[in-house]
């Protein structure tokens, strides 16, 4: 796939804060761990990785909820507090929530993560799961197979 028709917008549930993606997705995701569990409400998180540059906010304001560390950053919404992306430290990656986008139906996590965590009887299907994360060297092999798949419209 060559054509992803960017830009795309994204917004919270109170649709005050929008982002705009001007760039391809690297991958998509679902977390298992009890952290994304609560923070979504759900039986886990599905995001969809950015380059850093790809991610913009155009509208309204974020602020930092969740964990507040230093080695990951959750931003939400500051007046309806969706969740909306992540930003970690050491990796050069914005992940946002999948739900966010306008256009999110065709979204399905090609890896997932810390499946020992999660409910037994959640399953995405993804291509390759981890009860944990995967080992660092993964992630490059399986962003090249995600940019040229059949996991995106």
């Amino acid at each position: 796939m060559t054509d992803w028709n960017l830009p795309w917008t994204a917004h919270c549930r109170c649709e005050r804060t929008e982002l705009q993606i001007t760039q391809p997705p690297m991958g998509t995701m679902a977390c298992h761990c009890t952290g994304c569990q609560r923070m979504s409400a759900s039986a886990f998180s599905l995001s969809i990785a950015f380059p850093p540059d790809a991610v913009k906010v155009t509208k309204g304001e974020t602020e930092i909820g969740g964990l507040h560390g230093a080695d990951v950053k959750h931003f939400h919404c500051t007046y309806c507090k969706a969740w909306m992306y992540t930003q970690p430290a050491a990796i050069p990656l914005v992940n946002v929530r999948a739900t966010m986008l306008d256009d999110h139906a065709w979204v399905r996590p090609m890896v997932e993560t810390w499946t020992s965590e999660g409910f037994a009887w959640a399953k995405t299907g993804a291509k390759h799961s981890f009860p944990k994360l995967p080992p660092d060297e993964f992630w490059p092999a399986a962003m090249e197979e995600f940019a040229t798949g059949d996991i995106h419209p």
